[in-house]
């Protein structure tokens, strides 16, 4: 037992990382609680009314401790509102594609007619042991709401900058996300492409700044990378990648096939697929978005005109047509079950 796991109440330092898009599900956050680690539920996505049923399902899945991942900056600047100048950016953008596909334009999205504080509302009611987010940071009285109902509060940090600026608004737990990770790049203070620190520098840069425990996320998917992470001077690890390939994940099957294939070697940043900058598979679809002369649409409106892709791919099973989000140590990932993968990894600890 360390700070980390005494604090939350869970048996082993391990974090199953929190997936946005619709890729977590209840089961596998269950199965990771179940054996002594921290499940996770992306919610980003989710109303208000949603996020509280996700946890309600959970709880009835688990009596363990459960981490609810949020987004506290929702939208890009500008991208309050689906303009019709923005709509028709983006159907000049994807015309080609929906095109070969046979597939329909998406009409003009209306906004979402919740905020992240309305769904941090939800959270606070519902009292998870964890509550994490990314993308910035939670106003005062959130934080202070959540340090009085006992909810842990975890938020991720791209540069040493941000971790400081964790650190000093109260936050209690930091994730140094290196630049490895798979999934969106969560940086919030400089612009994405100016916070590119592999884990391997970032987490001791952490460290530097805080006494409070630091989990080491990205480039971690079996043993040798989570004792590399606790020698950086990590308190905890968060493993997404070889979590998303377990079967108990909402991965679409065509994806995590897709992790276990030797092109899963080849990744690369783009924020071609939402606008904003993830590490994904290289594919053909990705490299033609990247090639278009056709400006991307900030977050989330670029990805309202791939939505209809990713559908039609997972309706064809058809992963060449899927955003492939996959970490950089993806080659390394063996399980596709998680009891299986919780185990490995809890006979290493040290």
């Amino acid at each position: 037992m360390n700070a980390f796991t005494a604090r939350v109440g869970i048996q082993h330092p391990i974090i199953q990382g929190p997936f946005g898009g619709g890729l977590s599900s209840v089961c596998l956050a269950a199965a990771v609680s179940n054996a002594g680690g921290l499940g996770s539920f992306g919610a980003h996505h989710l109303s208000p009314s949603q996020i509280g049923d996700v946890m309600r399902e959970i709880r009835s899945s688990t009596s363990k401790p459960f981490n609810i991942n949020l987004w506290v900056s929702r939208h890009d600047q500008g991208a309050e509102v689906m303009t019709s100048l923005h709509h028709e950016q983006g159907v000049r953008q994807f015309a080609a594609i929906y095109q070969r596909l046979g597939i329909e334009a998406p009409p003009i999205e209306p906004s979402d007619d919740f905020t992240f504080e309305q769904q941090a509302e939800v959270v606070l009611e519902a009292r998870p042991a964890v509550f994490s987010f990314v993308f910035g940071i939670p106003n005062a009285e959130i934080l202070r709401e959540c340090h009085r109902r006992g909810i842990v509060t975890i938020g991720a940090a791209t540069t040493q900058e941000e971790a400081a600026a964790l650190d000093e608004a109260g936050v209690d737990m930091i994730v140094a996300t290196g630049s490895d990770a798979g999934g969106h790049r969560p940086s919030f203070l400089r612009p994405t492409e100016d916070s590119l620190t592999g884990t391997l520098s970032l987490v001791p840069q952490v460290r530097r700044v805080t006494r409070k425990p630091v989990i080491a996320a990205g480039g971690i998917a079996e043993e040798y990378g989570m004792r590399a992470a606790f020698q950086l001077g990590a308190d905890a690890v968060q493993i997404g990648t070889a979590f998303l390939a377990c079967e108990e994940s909402n991965c679409p099957p065509p994806h995590r096939e897709a992790l276990f294939a030797r092109d899963a070697a080849f990744t690369r940043l783009s924020s071609r697929f939402t606008g904003r900058l993830a590490r994904f598979i290289q594919t053909a679809l990705l490299d033609e978005l990247e090639a278009t002369d056709h400006p991307g649409l900030p977050f989330p409106w670029q990805a309202h005109f791939n939505r209809v892709v990713k559908a039609e791919g997972v309706r064809r099973g058809d992963a060449s047509l899927l955003p492939l989000y996959a970490g950089q140590a993806a080659p390394l990932i063996k399980h596709r079950r998680a009891a299986e993968l919780m185990q490995e990894l809890i006979s290493t600890l040290p």
